[in-house]
């Protein structure tokens, strides 16, 4: 998997003014936007897509076109887009490698969220050392352990109390090469200590729940008239809803503070996508066939 298109945010970019007062919502890039579009848009059609398309849809979400033809080649550049020509237009499709990383993404961002299963009471405790001079070695196994949920409350010592993960898990280090200096650990919490501690260890959970709010808060003041304003706020919930599953490592309840704000997000999420998903996709119908 790459981690890069489930990355969060990676430089600062315009946003339209009903979203731009969230600092969560800001911080976004135009090769971030273009990935979001291809695996709503794109993605389900798999269709080839003219660049004025891209171009103005990206346009509609602050980008500008020099800016939006970066991040087609960057992104191109990285085998997850390919080329044809039509005289001097250009479409682009989905290689197979951009179709599989874009379809595994959706069907994390569109599961999110759900209900939890009951909690055995068992943790995955992973022990794994990575010298300081390997530095992007250790931003890589960072990157992956925390997209698979994993927390780390010290350094070399990644967990999560879901024990289901080993398999994902196991395959970053081995992906990594990582074996010979990983170790791995299943089973219940010991009697010294207390799990809550250790879980504000691990992770920032008031600052996950502070990125709910936020998502609380921006979303259900938008309220889009028309198809074009529909398809646009469609891309922004979805852009900005896939940094969660990044940020939120899905904790039981049992270890979750009280009133936990992740469960109305995601009830937010689901019913504004479902709202606006049939116009905005008939818009972006419209748009294709405009091109033609």
């Amino acid at each position: 998997m790459a981690s890069s298109i489930f990355d969060p945010f990676d430089s600062p970019g315009a946003a339209p003014p009903a979203l731009s007062r969230r600092r969560e919502l800001n911080t976004t890039s135009a090769r971030s936007l273009l990935l979001t579009v291809l695996g709503e848009f794109v993605l389900p059609l798999r269709e080839p897509v003219w660049t004025q398309v891209l171009l103005d849809v990206l346009g509609e979400l602050g980008v500008e076109q020099k800016s939006g033809r970066q991040a087609l080649a960057r992104t191109a550049a990285e085998g997850l887009l390919s080329t044809d020509r039509a005289g001097r237009r250009v479409r682009w499709s989905l290689t197979e490698t951009g179709q599989r990383l874009l379809s595994t993404g959706a069907r994390r961002i569109y599961s999110f969220g759900a209900s939890p299963a009951e909690w055995d009471g068992r943790w995955l405790v992973l022990l794994v050392s990575v010298p300081e001079s390997r530095r992007q070695l250790r931003h890589r196994l960072r990157t992956r352990l925390a997209w698979a949920g994993m927390g780390t409350p010290a350094p070399g010592v990644w967990l999560s109390p879901d024990a289901g993960k080993q398999p994902e898990v196991s395959e970053v280090i081995a992906e990594l090469a990582l074996e010979e200096v990983s170790s791995s650990f299943v089973g219940p919490f010991g009697q010294i200590g207390e799990e809550r501690e250790l879980v504000a260890q691990a992770w920032n959970l008031a600052s996950v729940e502070a990125a709910y709010h936020d998502f609380i808060a921006t979303f259900s003041a938008v309220e889009p008239i028309t198809p074009s304003e529909i398809l646009r706020d469609q891309i922004h919930l979805v852009h900005a809803w896939r940094r969660f599953p990044f940020l939120d490592p899905q904790l039981p309840a049992e270890l979750l503070p009280g009133g936990w704000a992740g469960a109305k997000a995601a009830e937010l999420f689901h019913e504004r996508h479902e709202r606006w998903d049939g116009t905005a996709r008939r818009h972006w119908r419209h748009l294709l066939e405009s091109a033609r």
